[in-house]
């Protein structure tokens, strides 16, 4: 007899800025939702926000969806590069933090911390973008980024100005 895993809560950044970005993230979130080991998977609104990287391009959406899940932070990430492709994104070919689709980035993955090819969590950014803690505030409001503390904290710190709220947008 094995023993059950306990279930971690996760956090996965989405952001897209090609094409008809809220379906992209519905599709996402559904394919999300099938998977064994997914469950209580709540979304943030949508927000706009400015482009990150330099890279002269569109304005990108950004959401969080946080979820109880009993797959491990590998197979979570491989998971989330499988729906990736699915969408259409061959992250080979793509210049780094130019336009797409569909991002999905592991933010956190319960109080894991790894550094791994492929892999790093938390998510070595999360705690300097303001576009990626605004909504995950929304759908998590304690969450903690291991390591750092508080991410309402560590959002107090940073200039959120360039993130507007579309108000209809709701992905979920």
């Amino acid at each position: 007899m094995t023993a059950a895993v306990r279930p971690a809560r996760a956090a996965i950044g989405l952001g897209g800025n090609v094409g008809d970005v809220p379906q992209a993230f519905r599709v996402a979130i559904e394919r999300l939702g099938a998977e064994p080991g997914i469950a209580n998977i709540v979304v943030s609104p949508l927000y706009a926000t400015a482009p990150w990287g330099g890279i002269e391009q569109d304005r990108f959406l950004n959401a969080v969806a946080v979820l109880d899940t009993t797959l491990s932070p590998h197979a979570l990430m491989e998971l989330l590069l499988k729906i990736e492709r699915e969408a259409g994104r061959d992250r080979r070919r793509e210049t780094r933090w130019g336009p797409r689709r569909l991002d999905l980035d592991l933010l956190l993955h319960g109080d894991a911390v790894i550094a791994a090819d492929g892999l790093q969590l938390p998510h070595p950014r999360l705690h300097e973008r303001a576009f990626a803690l605004v909504p995950l505030l929304d759908a998590w409001p304690d969450a903690a980024i291991p390591g750092i503390g508080p991410a309402r904290q560590v959002l107090d710190a940073l200039d959120p100005a360039d993130i507007a709220a579309i108000i209809a947008g709701r992905v979920g």
